[in-house]
Order: structure tokens, then C-alpha cells, then sequence
């Protein structure tokens, strides 16, 4: 089921471990010549172009692109009690988180009267987008309402595909989360056009567009937020979703196939990867993938994710290596199975979420363990983190200097004017000490 992939006995430096090691993606270059006529089109006519768009590639057009308040009060009225509890005890979990996350106001003396004060503004108006596709995910709306919350946005709003088997709606789920997260703005359109929509808005259908966009998206949406980059904030470019894990012998083999085979059933790109210096252990967990990932509801998907050439178990000389290639793929989501979880969590350098031994599994993170669930993909955790309530800040800094403050550190702004040639630096100045 799993390809092996030996290193034993290799030197690899870390540039060739990046290309050896098991990696699918999408070339979202690839596909921007043909978001971009899609993005111009809705910059300039607005919902109406938005909406043409959703009738081609969702099959429906929504009777109101803003779903209104009444079909959210429906759908929080139709929610099974069981589902309403799970969901609110992940709002609950990661509310706590994001809110302990918020960043405090740090005041710097460099001198008496001299001081450089940090505040958090929030983003003022953020876009959220909720993919519709192959699940539903009202876990998105959780993790990514949530945190801008956390930092203060002003206002939200939610767009996610209609429905053709819910009248042109969301699915009602994504929409019970909204009205009980207290997102009332929802939009019924999905697809670059959603991105584009938000980046732009149409005054004339009281669309205000946003100042910032989160949440993860097929190759097109991706693609979108790209070309609207610098209109908006962005997130970081989502691709398929990945899952390693770092095991040894100790290793539970059942929980291991699980947890690859959990990650496998998003997408057939999906990719899931076993890192051990065991040998055995990699026989053991590729016979239990093979024997249980056919009893999941999603079996041809998963078996395409996990025979594809993004997934595979990496067979290294010792657990010094198996942290070194970890470091070099810089998974999304990293499990450690070992003897000692934490001393190797310790030692992993580039990881969107790290998850330590036996019962703390990426299906956790993904609902309700508090942490954010939105992460880098595609090895970007060596460079960018996964959303938090820092993503929806800004820090902007106070400088309060007094006469003498300025007068003490004057000579020295002067010097350094006049060494860039720009002497009216200078005369800005010295102009607060001089009569003129």
C-alpha cells in the first residue's frame, strides 16, 4: 500500500532531502491565467458576475447571495443536539486558547522621556471562506472565526458554496456554526469568485469588501487569493493536506495506520507519511493500512492518497535522522511515537502543529483539542505559522519622546541624515532647537 522510501546508509544534505522525500502539491502558478479573467470580471461587475460564476461551476444560483437571518435561525433550530454539543464544546476549547493568545501592550524605555510602545490593532472587516466539496466543514468556521474574534475584528463575514441539495444555500451545519458564533453576514458563493467578491465587494448589493482573508480552498481559490494579495491580507496558500509521523518501536502500529488513514480520507492528494529507524515497525504499520483503510466510508479516496507518490513510509538510520528529515519535510501535522514523545517534540524545528504521543492525534486538532486546525502545507511550516489570533493583529508602534529626550539623541540622527544625503532629515531636526 505505502511506498518505502530507504535512506539508510545515505548522506543527505538538507536541499536533496527536499527533493527525496514524499511530496505531492499543486502548482498553483499553473492555473492563475485562468482565475485572473474570473477576478477582473467580479472586480468590476460585482454580485452579478460573482453569481454567474457560482451557476457554472456549483450548478445553482442562490435566490439571495446574503443568506438570510431566518435560514440561520433554521439551521441552528434543525441542528442534532449531539452535533450542537461537540460543536460547542470545540468553541468552547478553542476560544480559551486564541483568547490566552492575545498578544499585551509592551512599553520600551530607551531614555528619560523616550519611549517605543507596541500596541495590537485588530483587523477591521475579515473574509472567512468555508469550502464546500468533498465534506462539509463547519470546523472552519470554528478556526477561523474564532481567533479574529479573539483579536477584536469588527465585523465578519462567511462565504461558502451553495447547495444544490440545500435550495442554494450552505450546507446547514456551516450555517448553524455561523449563528451560534454570532457570524450573521453569510454569503452563498464559493470559488475564486467568493475570494474575489470579498477582496472587491459591490456597493450595490451592500457587499463591503474585507481588509483580510483566511481559510482554505481548492487549487482555484488559491489561486484567487494570490491575485488579490496586496488588495487584501491573505493567509498563507493552502495545498493538500499532509500528515508525518516520527515512530519507533515502541510505537503502537493500529494507531499509527489510523492516524495515516485519517489524514488520507480528506483527499486522494492527501498525504501521509511514516518517518522510522524501525523497520519492523514499517512492516507492521503498512500491513495494518492495508487491511484497515477499506472499512473508512471514503476507501477509493483514501486508497488514492495513500498509494500516491505524496505518501510513503521513510526508513532512516536512527532517531537523530528521522528528527532531521522531519525537520527537512516540515509537515503540516507531525505526530511523535516514541519513547520519549516530548524530548523529540523538543528537538523538531519546522512543524505547522506537533502532536505528542499516543492520545493527542491529528483528528483531536482537527475539532477540539483548542489549537487552530488552519496550518502551512507543502513544507511552508519551515517559514509560516498556522492561524491564531495573531494572524488578525497588526502591531503598530507609539514613539513618545519629550525635549530633552530628543535634544540627548539629536546629534546623532543629524550624522546619520547627512551621511544618506538627506540633509532636510537633518534640518527637521534641528529646527526644534533653533529659532528660525
Amino acid at each position: 500500500m505505502l511506498r518505502t522510501i530507504d535512506l539508510r546508509g545515505k548522506e543527505l544534505r538538507p536541499a536533496q532531502l527536499r527533493r527525496v522525500l514524499p511530496r505531492g502539491g499543486t502548482d498553483v502558478a499553473a492555473v492563475v491565467d485562468k482565475v485572473a479573467p474570473m477576478v477582473h470580471r467580479v472586480r468590476h461587475e460585482g454580485a452579478a458576475a460573482a453569481l454567474d460564476y457560482g451557476e457554472r461551476f456549483d450548478g445553482v444560483r442562490p435566490n439571495h447571495l446574503r443568506v438570510p437571518q431566518a435560514e440561520l435561525d433554521k439551521a441552528v433550530a434543525g441542528l442534532d443536539p449531539q452535533v450542537r454539543r461537540a460543536i460547542e464544546a470545540s468553541i468552547a476549547r478553542v476560544r480559551k486558547v486564541h483568547l490566552e493568545q492575545k498578544p499585551a501592550t509592551r512599553t520600551t524605555e530607551l531614555a528619560p522621556g523616550a519611549t517605543v510602545t507596541e500596541v495590537f490593532r485588530p483587523i477591521e472587516r475579515v473574509g472567512l471562506y468555508v469550502p464546500g466539496g468533498k465534506a462539509v466543514y463547519p470546523s472552519s468556521v470554528i478556526m477561523n472565526a474564532v481567533p479574529a474574534q479573539a483579536a477584536g475584528a469588527e465585523s465578519l463575514v462567511v462565504a461558502s458554496p451553495p447547495q444544490k441539495e440545500f435550495g442554494g444555500l450552505p450546507h446547514p451545519t456551516v450555517l448553524a456554526v455561523c449563528q451560534m458564533l454570532g457570524v450573521d453576514e453569510v454569503w452563498a458563493i464559493g470559488g475564486g469568485q467568493a475570494i474575489a467578491l470579498m477582496a472587491y465587494g459591490d456597493d450595490d448589493a451592500a457587499l463591503a469588501p474585507v481588509d483580510m482573508i483566511t481559510g482554505p480552498g481548492n487549487i482555484f481559490v488559491t489561486a484567487a487569493k494570490r491575485l488579490v494579495r496586496g488588495v487584501v491580507g491573505t493567509d498563507a496558500e493552502a495545498g493538500p493536506t499532509e500528515i508525518a509521523i516520527i515512530a519507533d518501536d515502541t510505537a503502537n502500529p493500529v494507531f499509527v495506520a489510523y492516524d495515516l488513514i485519517s489524514q488520507a480520507e480528506h483527499d486522494p492528494m492527501a498525504a501521509s507519511v511514516l518517518i522510522t529507524a524501525s523497520e519492523s515497525l514499517a512492516q507492521r504499520v503498512n500491513a495494518e493500512v492495508e487491511a484497515r483503510y477499506s472499512a473508512t466510508a471514503h476507501a477509493d479516496r483514501a486508497a488514492a492518497a495513500l498509494g500516491g507518490e505524496q505518501s510513503g513510509i521513510v526508513l532512516v538510520d536512527s532517531p537523530d535522522v528521522a528528527i532531521a528529515v522531519a525537520n527537512a519535510y516540515a509537515a503540516e501535522h507531525l505526530e511523535i511515537h516514541t519513547a520519549e514523545p516530548g524530548a523529540v517534540a523538543r528537538q523538531i524545528k519546522h512543524a505547522g502543529a506537533i502532536f505528542v504521543g499516543d492520545f493527542a492525534p491529528v483528528p483531536l486538532g482537527d475539532y477540539a483539542a483548542g489549537s487552530n486546525h488552519v496550518l502551512p502545507t507543502s513544507g511552508t511550516a519551515r517559514f509560516s505559522a498556522g492561524l491564531s489570533t495573531h494572524t488578525f493583529m497588526r502591531p503598530v508602534n507609539l514613539i513618545e519622546y519629550d525635549r530633552a529626550a530628543l535634544e540627548e539623541i539629536a546629534p546623532h540622527v543629524i550624522t546619520f541624515a547627512e551621511a544618506e544625503g538627506l540633509p532636510a532629515h537633518g534640518e527637521a531636526i534641528r529646527a526644534r532647537f533653533e529659532e528660525y
